[in-house]
């Protein structure tokens, strides 16, 4: 594996606890008297429980209680109507089976091996009723979930009328997130009050769900999450383990541990769902194109209305006046999918991005060429301007970087010894949005500040932006700084997820800093021989841990200097920014990026190596440059998997997933890893937030499944549209 090194910034401020093991992770808590929580799940797809024999897992040592259905209170939440749609899925509080692995029971022991042990032993019968996980058996019954979006132009009549078109199928299978941490939940009660550590990336997210369960004040729950390894959407919802802890620890009357094997993780939360995607489009003999007709379907839950938009991609990426998308879901009897990095887009963007890349062989263009003479201007969709779009600067710095322009574009033309190359590109964009967020930011007389907000960092360095965020306000050094997050008792957050929490949260850092500089110059004119009376606070600098008049260093008073005479010694200011709707609403807001890759294809055994990358990204103000630079990574690597290795294997005469560990579940490792460059094309962008900053956490993923699938094509002359791309489809 050999990347590009970015060596600007600072690094990872939480690196050294993490490497050391000092920042510990959810499994790792734990209370005095702590019982442990193991998951009896069903073996059926669908139908009822007849009855939870646990007699004889009651007798083994250290096994405390088996809970279920069968003895637990009832939760404070309504109940919905039978028919209700969408019907969140409360764990343990129904006879009903809804999904294979589903939880039915939890073993609760003095040890996490006395529990599993006993687990074992609970027996189960039921009621078993026809299940359906099939996808294509259940298209007949698929729907538009909302209302369907109209057509722009006359889309069916101009690819009637084209020259040069492409009509296609591509479909991609259940994929799963497979975070190196598993899920897990440890819970106590106390003095009616409730505290979980969990792992998650929306607190105030967790929090509601269980003031909704239990019918509690939220003043009463607490949800600490300080570290998350790796979740990428699997964490945005609460699972099964966190009303599981919390239902056992209440009814024990003592904290209670549940942790996920890998094997449980399998429906400890979501999944990227399955889908079938058909794509038409169509150009003229000038490449500019006359019609996309976009149309999905993908899987949800029997209960629940999961949807993401496959085809939003194919409305706004390219200039075309005749474009109609059609997104519809299908229910199966499967737990309900979930985000999955770059959800939605990436999906629809291997179907788009394949099928522009087939229509650049019909036209004879060049794949690059055929996407600049349809490059957006202005959003297509809607007119608007883009508050900013440098992708037209990615496309020419990552294509020279890469080399593009010595590419042979006919298929097999490329060698390296037994070898057969390709290169192929693509295009990736994701919307840059803004929510809500809370910090408070605290100076202290020791020349410190400390800050916190309720979020979490599931990765991609949270903790360090943050830190860098308040360094450049504040004027003072990153090693001054303290930055906490991953508690519901502080200022609260949206989840993180999106690619907003930079915007989001680093928005909130930045104005509370401001706000704090404010107050100390305040705390210091409360001083007669202050020499900041009567100047504006913009003729102020702040360096060094230390303010002074621009021009006037002899008026430079440290921050230590001007607290140790304030009555509190500190400052501290608490604030909550929001996104200005009014001038956003004018514009088009949205990251923007170009991948080169290269595949080397063994064609004797089929097997495909993506050897190097190039991304070019436009992301506003890059904040971060060597965090950046591990996100476009990640991205690169998850695409990787995505297309060539990752596939969630579903038995559909039993409903149950069949590969629900590492050894059958396939992800990329080091080796199959080649060099990743990364270029960032930086935007003045004055609107999307007062950073300037755009998020690029799932950017980085979006076009690389279908450069690769394009990369293929040219090094094989095989096109092949049903991701992953295994060496049996090759051969």
């Amino acid at each position: 594996m050999r990347f590009e090194l970015q060596q600007d910034g600072p690094s990872r401020v939480d690196g050294r606890a993490k490497v050391t093991g000092t920042a510990t992770y959810i499994a790792e808590f734990r209370f005095p008297r702590m019982a442990y929580g193991y998951l009896v799940q069903s073996t059926i797809a669908k139908g009822r429980i007849r009855d939870i024999d646990a007699s004889e897992a009651e007798k083994q040592p250290g096994v405390i209680k088996v809970l279920s259905h069968k003895n637990l209170p009832k939760l404070a939440v309504p109940q919905p109507a039978a028919d209700a749609i969408p019907r969140p899925f409360y764990a343990l509080t129904s006879d009903e089976i809804r999904f294979n692995a589903q939880p039915i029971a939890v073993v609760v022991a003095e040890t996490f091996e006395q529990a599993r042990y006993a687990a074992s032993l609970v027996k189960v019968t039921y009621e078993q009723a026809p299940h359906a996980t099939d996808l294509r058996s259940v298209l007949d019954a698929a729907f538009v979930p909302g209302r369907e979006q109209p057509d722009r132009g006359n889309p069916a009549t101009a690819y009637a009328e084209a020259e040069f078109k492409i009509d296609a199928e591509y479909t991609i299978p259940i994929e799963h997130h497979n975070a190196m941490e598993p899920h897990a939940t440890v819970a106590s009660w106390e003095d009616g009050k409730l505290t979980v550590y969990e792992k998650t990336q929306g607190i105030q997210g967790s929090t509601g769900y269980l003031a909704n369960a239990f019918g509690l004040d939220r003043a009463n729950i607490r949800v600490l999450s300080p570290f998350v390894g790796g979740a990428f959407g699997a964490a945005l919802r609460p699972g099964p383990n966190l009303i599981v802890a919390a239902m056992a620890s209440r009814e024990l009357k003592r904290p209670v541990k549940v942790v996920y094997s890998r094997r449980q993780l399998a429906t400890a939360h979501g999944y990227r769902p399955e889908s079938i995607q058909n794509i038409k489009v169509a150009a003229d003999k000038e490449g500019r194109l006359t019609s996309i007709i976009h149309q999905a379907v993908h899987n949800t839950s029997s209960y629940e209305n999961f949807s993401e938009s496959l085809v939003g991609v194919s409305r706004g990426l390219y200039a075309c006046p005749n474009v109609r998308t059609v997104a519809k879901i299908a229910r199966t009897d499967l737990q309900t999918p979930l985000w999955m990095r770059a959800p939605g887009m990436v999906s629809g963007a291997f179907a788009l991005e394949s099928a522009l890349d087939e229509l650049s062989y019909k036209l004879k263009i060049d794949p690059l060429e055929l996407r600049l003479r349809n490059y957006a201007e202005t959003d297509p969709e809607t007119g608007r301007p883009f508050s900013s779009k440098e992708l037209r600067e990615c496309y020419r710095q990552a294509s020279e970087r890469f080399g593009w322009s010595k590419r042979n574009p006919e298929p097999r033309s490329m060698r390296d010894g037994r070898y057969l190359v390709g290169w192929g590109m693509a295009t990736g964009t994701w919307p840059a949005g803004q929510a809500a967020a809370s910090a408070r930011v605290t100076l202290r007389a020791d020349g410190t500040a400390h800050i916190e907000s309720g979020t979490t960092d599931i990765g991609p360095g949270t903790y360090t932006t943050m830190t860098i965020i308040a360094s450049e306000t504040l004027g003072l050094p990153i090693e001054k700084i303290s930055f906490v997050l991953g508690d519901s008792d502080m200022p609260p957050t949206p989840g993180q997820g999106g690619s907003t929490t930079t915007s989001s949260v680093g928005t909130a850092v930045k104005e509370a800093s401001e706000l704090a500089l404010r107050a100390l110059v305040e705390a210091a004119n409360a001083s007669e021989d202050s020499p900041f009376r009567g100047v504006a606070f913009e003729e102020l600098v702040f360096e060094n841990g230390s303010v002074a008049v621009k021009g006037r260093p002899d008026t430079r008073r440290s921050f230590s200097s001007i607290l140790k005479g304030h009555p509190e010694g500190s400052v501290s200011v608490l604030h909550r920014s929001t996104p200005d709707t009014g001038e956003r609403a004018k514009y088009v807001i949205a990251s923007h990026g170009a991948q080169f890759l290269e595949v080397k294809v063994d064609e004797e055994i089929g097997h495909v190596r993506v050897t190097r990358v190039v991304q070019g990204t436009a992301a506003g103000r890059i904040i971060n440059p060597k965090g950046a630079h591990s996100q476009e990574m990640g991205g690169v690597v998850w695409g990787v998997g995505m297309a060539l290795t990752e596939k969630t294997e579903v038995d559909h005469g039993l409903g149950r997933i069949m590969n629900p560990n590492l050894a059958g579940y396939h992800v990329p490792v080091n080796a199959d890893i080649g060099r990743i460059d990364t270029i960032f094309v930086e935007e003045d962008d004055k609107i999307v937030n007062p950073l300037g900053a755009k998020g690029l956490g799932e950017l980085g993923m979006v076009g690389i499944p279908a450069a690769i699938a394009n990369a293929i094509y040219h090094a094989t002359g095989k096109r092949i549209r049903d991701l992953p791309i295994t060496p049996d489809k090759l051969l």
